[in-house]
Order: C-alpha cells, then sequence, then structure tokens
C-alpha cells in the first residue's frame, strides 16, 4: 500500500472564458490568483491558479480557460463536486454572499454529518462549501472574505463511476481507507492526511458517461511531499499494472499522470518546489509567468491571450 500520498494537491477544471473565472474565484470566493501562466501543452490558453496566500498544496484550484469552449455534459467517468473547507458556522455567511453575488443553484444539506453549501460555478460547475471544525489551515486573508469565514483550503471532492469497486481499491492502494457509505455515495478519507483529504465515490450505473467541457474537470491532484516520494509512488503504481507518465516538470511541481479504472485522470504532484520559486510571495499571480520554452515567445503569446483586469 501507498503512503506517500497525504490528500489533494491541486483540482484542474476547463472554463470558457479567463476573466470571468477569475472574477469568480478572486471576488466571490474570495481565494488568491496565485499564478498566472499558460498551458504547457497550449501556450495560447491560460492556466489559473487560485488558493490560500502561498499556493499551498490541498488549496490550490487551477484553470483552463480555453475561450468560448462548449459547455460540459455531467455524467459518469468524472469528479462530480470539489469541496472546500469553510470554518464551522460560516455557512449562513456564504449563503449571503453568494446570493449576494447572483451565483446559482445554492443548496443547503447535510451529508456524512457534514453541512454543506452546495453552489454552482460560472460554467456550471458544482462546488460545495462545507463546514469543518478544527481545520487549522489559514485562508486568504487580505481579500474581502475575513478569516473567521475565509475558504481554508480543499475538503476533498466526490468522482461519480459506473462502477465504484475497481476505482474504490485503487482509493485503498493509495493509503485512503473507507470510513462511511450513505446510498450510493462512499467516503475514502486519509488518517492523518493534510486537510483535503476526502474522496467521496458516488455509483451511477445507468448514468451515460460525461461529456468534457467547460465546467468539467481536467484532472485530480495527489499531493506527496518531494520527488523522492513520487517515485515511490509512481514504481508502486507501475508494479501494480497502472500506465503511469514518466515525471514532468510543471514548473511549480513535478507531475506523473495515470488513468483510474472509472477514467477519470489522476495526478501525483509534489509539495517542492511552489509557486514563489519565480515570484516573490507577496506578489503571486500578478506578471504572466511562461515555461522557460515559450519566453522567446512572449510577445506573440501575450498578444493572444485574453486580458485579465484585476
Amino acid at each position: 500500500m501507498i503512503t506517500q500520498i497525504k490528500g489533494l494537491h491541486h483540482v484542474t477544471s476547463m472554463a470558457a472564458h479567463a476573466q470571468q473565472n477569475s472574477d469568480f474565484f478572486t471576488k466571490k470566493l474570495g481565494l488568491r490568483r496565485v499564478k498566472k501562466t499558460v498551458n504547457f501543452d497550449d501556450p495560447e490558453v491560460y492556466h489559473l491558479y487560485y488558493g490560500d496566500e502561498f499556493g499551498t498544496p490541498g488549496s490550490v484550484m487551477t484553470y483552463f480557460p480555453f475561450p468560448n469552449m462548449a459547455q460540459g455534459f455531467p455524467g459518469a467517468g468524472e469528479v462530480g463536486d470539489t469541496y472546500f473547507a469553510v470554518p464551522k458556522g460560516s455557512l449562513e455567511f456564504w449563503k449571503d454572499r453568494l446570493v449576494a453575488h447572483n451565483v446559482s443553484g445554492l443548496s443547503v444539506s447535510e451529508v456524512f454529518g457534514e453541512k454543506r453549501l452546495r453552489f454552482d460555478g460560472p460554467d456550471r460547475d458544482s462546488f460545495s462549501l462545507i463546514e469543518v471544525d478544527n481545520d487549522n489551515r489559514t485562508g486568504w486573508k487580505h481579500g474581502d472574505v475575513s478569516s473567521s469565514e475565509a475558504i481554508q483550503g480543499f475538503r476533498g471532492a466526490s468522482l461519480r463511476l459506473k462502477d465504484a469497486a475497481a476505482t474504490g481499491e485503487l482509493l485503498r492502494f493509495m493509503g485512503y481507507e473507507q470510513v462511511d457509505s450513505q446510498g450510493d455515495h462512499t467516503r475514502f478519507a486519509i488518517n492523518g492526511g493534510n486537510g483535503a483529504d476526502i474522496i467521496d465515490i458516488e455509483a451511477l450505473p445507468e448514468a451515460t458517461r460525461a461529456r468534457p467541457g467547460a465546467g468539467s474537470v481536467h484532472h485530480i491532484a495527489f499531493a506527496v511531499e518531494n520527488r523522492a516520494a513520487q517515485l515511490e509512488v509512481r514504481k508502486a503504481l507501475l508494479d501494480t499494472g497502472y500506465q503511469v507518465t514518466p515525471v514532468i516538470d510543471r514548473d511549480y511541481f513535478w507531475a506523473i499522470y495515470f488513468r483510474t479504472p472509472g477514467g477519470v485522470l489522476f495526478e501525483v504532484a509534489t509539495n517542492e518546489p511552489g509557486f514563489d520559486r519565480d515570484e516573490d510571495a507577496a506578489h503571486l499571480g500578478e506578471g504572466l509567468k511562461l515555461p522557460t520554452r515559450y519566453e522567446p515567445h512572449r510577445a506573440q503569446i501575450e498578444q493572444l491571450l485574453e486580458p485579465i483586469t484585476d
């Protein structure tokens, strides 16, 4: 069994409009934009990162905003809800705030004993704010949401799958334990994880397969401390029969990828080197940062990218 994974590192989704995306996460959810760069494989598309003050692993929501991308269609074989943790007693504040910002899809419920507020993102992405007690993480304190209500990071995510069994076994191999079940939902957790350490599987045997597009999660990334731990995880996955990519340098972390039995793309990412490797911590996310190979083409790339105003 793998023991190096401590929870989520980041979740990466797709969007149709860069400015709308940036405004939603910074002005409505009160997160900090910690990096503005480009897609490694398509430099005409941004890669935007949002999180806490430093972009701590377990707090970072990232997006590829493909201009005018078609809407995704939800179904089996994808990440369903992305869960954010908020302080105990703050959901009423968040409900009022999201209503004031005309956010759609709001509903309050209690699942696995946790009070949550579900809502839609700008591309009908599915999110939930979950009240968590005794979460010692600190959200972004310099926006317009106080520390007593600020998003502290991820709580976890849900997977929508036709068959839950095989992915459940994978999660157990990755160090998760099954801790609860409720109807068609099964909860897995890492004991002593990083706070972003919950994965729920929703079994949907009759569902049609999801059609990726704006609002769809592209991949979900799990955190390991360093490159040595990542190589141990990669070897364990290869030895078990998974097809895993070589280690890829993503500037702010190293990444490996593999496809799960249910069709979801998993990544394992390192906590090192972090988002301050090329920007001072006080100015994260302000300038356009380009991978080294694209720097000679900066002028052309900047002309092609949609301007984002803060």
